[in-house]
């Protein structure tokens, strides 16, 4: 698919006719002499209508539909794109005292719709804030500006600095590595890498009040709670990431596959609990229920587990001997399918044409224990497949760690045009309540943004009040994202049409 290089890509275009808010919201304008104290910081201001429009949504597929009607969720007042780390503070600064609500964007590629500004304000583009600051060969250390498109970052680790940071996202070319930071995001080859969480080992974070911190900066440095955690995974509602320092790896040496057909998703989830326990952990160990797989892989009934791994050839042929004897029990596939799934694995084009031929689509993906996970599966499905009009739901399995994984859904339904929307709510109801009733977690890796919010009270807990009050004192006048994870908001409740 085209993407644009380093820049934004749009998800799907506009309807006819100007762009319009969907939600109902209390909406903050940010009038004349409010834009010229901010045009003073020395970051670039927009108000083209187009241009605001565009920098008002993501890739969440309910707000895809709505654009086919030229809406988004709900529009900002003016793009703030500064250049560097004192521009984002002193924007800041100036919009805590105003009381303007504030909503951080770089690569727009959630899908949970977390970069929406619901109410109005300032949507702060972070895209010119980018390039590698420092590569530390000798400890593995990179710093980055958090507006680096993915893409443009690996490329320059691989060819001038011979090493990466393992972390390969579907949204590779789409998102930035702030939009990873802020989602506690999981690329494709974190089996082997980790999650975001596990390769970023320090943060320089813009407060709401402008003030500039910097965490982390030795390894398993104890000096009270690990600040940089704090951040990770809040999305732009604590503070504003504007670089990062991450754990980097020589580029690897060697390479194996292999492809096995289980004939039940339990068990291909059971070999992949043994492998894991027994410390091996290669790049890549997917798991397709027989429904995925056959629609991409045409294997009929089988449930179909991918294998690759890369690095040391010793660590390899490890792994592979591992692989291969927890998986004795399973049929021998064709290892082609590998090289398929490489050869397709950050195409994101079906999206937009299936939502434009009037199918509602979309990914729920969620982490849960190995013993929850083939109930959470069995469950889960059931659930999406009762709600009216679905035509199909499906899953994979596609990060795993020593106590559990990620179940990754996907659903796909035609309902009238007018029940689209609530359509889609019903089901991200049946599918999130499925798998909190039993025993899962809320997201593993595209956050909770404004989609899952309804949910986190639930999915944190008692700790929701402790999130709360973590918000209350980083953000007292709650200018950040307000709107976002559930929490409270002094802008005022968002209406659903």
């Amino acid at each position: 698919m085209h993407t644009n290089r380093g820049a934004p890509t749009p998800p799907i275009a506009f309807g006819e006719g100007g762009i319009g808010d969907h939600l109902v919201t209390a909406r903050f304008d940010v009038d004349d002499a409010l834009r010229e104290r901010l045009r003073a910081t020395g970051a670039q201001i927009s108000v083209d209508p187009i241009e605001v429009g565009e920098a008002s949504r993501d890739w969440w597929p309910l707000a895809m539909i709505w654009a086919l009607d030229a809406q988004v969720a709900a529009r900002a007042s003016v793009v703030v794109r500064p250049h560097d780390a004192a521009q984002v503070q002193h924007v800041l600064r100036i919009c805590n005292e105003a009381r303007v609500p504030v909503t951080a964007a770089a690569g727009r590629s959630g899908v949970c719709g977390a970069s929406v500004p619901v109410h109005g304000g300032v949507l702060l583009d972070l895209t010119d804030i980018e390039g590698i600051i420092d590569v530390d060969r000798t400890s593995m250390l990179v710093d980055v500006r958090a507006g680096t498109f993915g893409d443009v970052f690996e490329d320059e680790l691989r060819a001038t600095h011979g090493v990466t940071c393992g972390h390969w996202p579907q949204s590779m070319a789409l998102s930035t590595v702030g939009g990873w930071i802020a989602c506690r995001g999981a690329g494709q080859l974190s089996t082997r890498y980790g999650k975001i969480e596990d390769i970023v080992e320090g943060l320089d974070v813009v407060l709401a009040d402008g003030t500039l911190v910097h965490t982390g900066g030795a390894p398993r440095a104890a000096v009270g709670p690990d600040l940089t955690q704090l951040f990770l995974g809040s999305e732009g509602t604590l503070g504003i990431v504007v670089a990062a320092r991450l754990r980097a790896h020589g580029l690897p040496q060697s390479e194996v596959r292999a492809a096995f057909a289980f004939t039940a998703f339990a068990d291909g989830l059971d070999a992949m609990r043994r492998i894991m326990q027994r410390g091996a952990t290669p790049a890549v160990l997917r798991l397709y229920d027989a429904t995925e797989a056959d629609r991409s892989y045409h294997t009929g009934s089988a449930h179909l587990l991918l294998m690759l791994d890369e690095g040391d050839a010793h660590v390899t042929e490890s792994t592979r001997r591992i692989v291969d004897e927890e998986c004795a029990a399973a049929e021998p596939a064709d290892v082609a399918h590998v090289e398929h799934w490489l050869q397709n694995r950050n195409d994101v084009s079906a999206l937009e044409a299936l939502i434009s031929r009037g199918l509602v689509v979309d990914t729920m993906e969620i982490a849960g224990p190995w013993r929850a996970l083939p109930r959470i599966y069995r469950e889960t499905i059931a659930a999406i497949t009762a709600v009216e009009h679905t035509l199909v739901a499906s899953a994979h399995q596609s990060h795993s760690y020593l106590d559990g994984g990620c179940l990754y859904f996907t659903f796909a339904g035609r309902p009238p045009a007018e029940k689209r929307e609530s359509y889609y709510r019903a089901v991200w109801d049946a599918g999130q309540n499925a798998v909190l009733a039993n025993g899962g977690a809320l997201s593993h890796h595209h956050g909770v943004g404004l989609n899952r919010a309804r949910f986190v009270r639930d999915g944190l807990g008692d700790g929701f009040g402790v999130l709360q009050s973590v918000k209350d004192a980083l953000d007292p006048n709650g200018i950040l994202n307000p709107g976002k994870l559930g929490l409270r908001s002094p802008f005022g409740e968002i209406a659903w049409p």
